[in-house]
């Protein structure tokens, strides 16, 4: 996977692997997040998407399984 720095206020960083559908999340203020479950459609999405953080709140956390990194 290779770690993608993106534009929001909310997010530092991205990660996807579509063989695991494992979407790792850099929060700048909550730590790092994995999700479980992501289609390689959504991941897409996301990084398409006007706002990372919007679609993150509306899209994404809530709906995969999550769980806290070190």
């Amino acid at each position: 996977m290779a770690i993608k720095k993106v534009d929001s206020s909310m997010v530092y960083a991205v990660d996807y692997d579509p063989k695991t559908r494992v979407l790792e999340v850099v929060f700048k203020r909550m730590g790092v997040f994995a999700y479980s479950g992501v289609p390689q459609s959504e991941y897409r999405r996301l990084m398409k998407s006007d706002s990372i953080g919007s679609h993150m709140r509306y899209c994404i956390i809530g709906t995969y399984p999550e769980r806290k990194l070190d």
